[in-house]
């Protein structure tokens, strides 16, 4: 059998490892440089160290930049503006997947597009987070509406009350009344208490009124 078909049939992602190629591959005596040969006939793409995808003749599916992600720098979670355009929170089309992350911030380009990573405390980590599912094998972690919008406050300039903060939501952001207001409220007080930030404490008392 051909090694890519055998590699395709054996992989349950799009996305792949090192290890997962190194296994597939130790029937060669050289597996590196059987995986040197792969990259350069475009039958696997390198993302960046240790991590690779399909070739377009070898995708089942297209590669989930969501997954690839989670996977580049770690643990981390998608968030800020790429997940407020994920829900549709807001109009913009956001091509560089933004995520939070428990270590310093990094920013990757790739041969698939753009990753940056903002540092959030592990004390602001773990509240309103999920988990989304492409299919059986493929998941991702993505921050939830509230919490996506709760990081991207935390992050600019502080508001001196809750009509300037409202201003910016509708005006500035372009947030929907009917979205901004169908986010919980529970969720959202919450993840403030974890945060202590002046902005997603005005946004809790924003969603209560």
């Amino acid at each position: 059998m051909n090694i890519m078909r055998k590699i395709r049939k054996k992989a349950k992602t799009e996305e792949i490892d090192y290890l997962f190629l190194m296994d597939c591959l130790s029937s060669y005596k050289q597996p590196r440089d059987k995986l040197t040969t792969l990259l350069k006939n475009h039958q696997l793409i390198r993302v960046k160290k240790g991590l690779y995808i399909f070739g377009k003749e070898y995708q089942q599916r297209l590669y989930s930049l969501e997954v690839l992600a989670n996977l580049i720098y770690g643990p981390s979670y998608i968030s800020f503006e790429y997940a407020l355009a994920y829900y549709n929170l807001i109009p913009e089309t956001v091509l560089r997947v933004t995520s939070a992350c428990a270590k310093r911030i990094k920013h990757f380009r790739t041969p698939v597009g753009e990753f940056m990573y903002y540092y959030v405390s592990l004390q602001k980590f773990p509240s309103g987070i999920t988990w989304k599912s492409i299919d059986e094998h493929t998941h991702f972690l993505i921050a939830t509406k509230e919490k996506a919008l709760a990081d991207y406050l935390a992050r600019i300039k502080t508001f001196a009350n809750q009509e300037d903060l409202l201003l910016y939501l509708i005006e500035g952001m372009r947030i929907e009344s009917k979205n901004l207001f169908s986010l919980k409220s529970s969720l959202v007080d919450e993840i403030a208490y974890a945060y202590q930030n002046k902005n997603v404490t005005l946004l809790c008392d924003i969603l209560k009124k």
